[in-house]
């Protein structure tokens, strides 16, 4: 039945890849009777260094009925099957977290316990050993996975690596094929309707009035509605997450075409090294207590592993989040609605999961509150789990070289991650909590790659009566043999999506 309450017009506020993203979704979403109008201003820049994602990203784009290599391809993209952490637990180790499982549980008691046992014994292979992913990642090489279950090559899973701003574009044709209309320009003002204290309009510089039912708030840092015109409030969690700004530049492709990313612990902060068709992305994290811009920007230059195409440009944030993601009649989507250091390559994965969560509780123009509880009830959960693992790997170090990792491996943390962390400790368990965005392998992961090795094993294990340690030697040799008949990354692109 079709309501005379129907939501009639929707202004998303900012394009870039969260703009985008949304009208994109949206028009696939609403197929008649409500117009959708996104603002945006050539002026503004975006902050575009978000190229590494997570595997529900390809969710997001088969909804659309996107082709992945037409995607791909779009977009200079390459692939993903997770990241290398270097020097974060402590110097001269490294460690990868997977994108899929550790083999595959084949009793009641978890795969890893045995191999923790046998790490006891002194006759265990490497963690990261036992995973098709790494397998596959450190070799070089990339296919997709079989959906057969019995085989080896059903077990890890993928994303991608892109350029945000093709990307965007990419969405736009996608978006304005089906209706969406783009205006051009800067908001000068937005008012509020006296009665209800709803956005009623907003007022772009040029005088025009643009009016809507429901507002979409992708305006960035800046917040222009959520924060500017309704105050809603941020919480800051740098404390926990003390790194505030980041360095960024391109650099000119190396002949190290990985299909994953790599995350390198510096003095004060951390490195992200993206590998793109066309140029490896770059950026330096860091912690503006303990290193100044300059040294920051040095730090990054020292090393590129190519000329770099560009001088290093400087963004400035408060990890955390607003108080509320959805406010009155106003959504805050991407940035606007909070910031999450791009450790885990979560940054568009926050976005699409606020568009899934809109189209899953969208309003009529009564603006329901039980609805917009449920949406940040929602948003709030999922924004502190990944806050949580993220805080795992500022909190499991052993480095005592600088001042940034002294005060991380000393800082309180939230009781939530301590219940986690205590848990691994003693009896080598993984806790999940309800909505955790990242699963057991990857708390494994992280856990052990950053040495929080168990003082013991699961209280089960010595009465299943076999220790399955030739299990875990035979796995590990399936994994090499099934990841050396792949293809290349290198190769599978130019087959199947390389970019003109």
């Amino acid at each position: 039945m079709h309501s005379d309450k129907a939501i009639r017009s929707v202004v998303i506020v900012g394009g870039g890849t969260a703009g985008w993203m949304t009208a994109a979704a949206l028009a696939n979403a609403i197929r008649t009777g409500c117009t959708i109008t996104l603002i945006e201003s050539d002026e503004i820049g975006t902050v575009g260094v978000g190229e590494a994602t997570i595997p529900p990203i390809r969710t997001f784009n088969e909804t659309l009925g996107i082709a992945e290599n037409d995607f791909v391809r779009a977009t200079q993209g390459s692939f993903k099957l997770g990241i290398e952490f270097v020097d974060w637990g402590k110097r001269d180790h490294r460690y990868f977290h997977p994108f899929g499982s550790f083999g595959r549980n084949f009793d009641m008691v978890p795969l890893h316990q045995y191999w923790l046992a046998a790490r006891e014994r002194g006759d265990a292979p490497q963690l990261q050993d036992l995973c098709m992913a790494w397998a596959a990642a450190s070799r070089g090489r990339f296919a997709p996975p079989l959906a057969d279950p019995r085989s080896v090559l059903s077990t890890y899973d993928y994303a991608y690596h892109f350029d945000a701003g093709l990307y965007a574009r990419f969405l736009r044709s996608y978006a304005e094929a089906r209706n969406v209309t783009r205006i051009e320009g800067k908001i000068a003002d937005v008012a509020l309707d006296g009665a209800n204290g709803r956005v009623s309009h907003v007022v772009l510089e040029d005088g025009q009035q643009i009016a809507g039912d429901l507002f979409v708030d992708c305006s960035g840092f800046r917040g222009l509605l959520i924060e500017g015109a309704l105050q809603t409030g941020y919480q800051d969690w740098r404390h926990w997450l003390p790194c505030d700004r980041a360095m960024a530049v391109p650099c000119a492709r190396s002949e190290s075409f990985t299909p994953y990313t790599r995350s390198t612990a510096r003095q004060a902060g951390w490195q992200w090294r993206i590998p793109l068709q066309h140029r490896t992305g770059n950026g330096h994290v860091y912690c503006s207590q303990f290193i100044s811009d300059d040294e920051a920007a040095a730090v990054l230059m020292a090393n590129l592993d190519g000329e770099a195409l560009g001088s290093p440009r400087k963004l400035g944030f408060v990890t955390g989040r607003r108080n509320l993601f959805w406010n009155r009649n106003v959504v805050a989507i991407g940035l606007s609605g909070g910031f999450m250091e791009p450790l885990e390559s979560t940054s568009i994965h926050l976005i699409q999961a606020g568009i899934a969560k809109l189209i899953a509780l969208f309003p009529d123009r009564d603006f329901d509150p039980l609805v917009i509880d449920e949406y940040n009830r929602l948003g709030i959960a999922e924004f502190e789990r990944i806050r949580d693992f993220i805080i795992l790997h500022y909190k499991l170090t052993s480095r005592e070289d600088s001042e940034l990792w002294r005060y991380c491996a000393a800082m309180d943390v939230p009781d939530t991650v301590t219940w986690k962390i205590e848990h691994f400790r003693r009896n080598g368990r993984l806790v999940q909590r309800e909505a955790d965005l990242f699963g057991p392998p990857s708390w494994l992961a992280v856990h052990v790659g950053q040495g929080n090795v168990p003082q013991g094993t699961d209280p089960l294990l010595p009465l299943r009566g076999a220790d399955h340690a030739d299990y875990l030697r035979k796995l590990e040799a399936a994994l090499a043999q099934a990841a050396t008949a792949m293809p290349s990354h290198q190769d599978y692109i130019a087959a199947n999506c390389a970019a003109a």
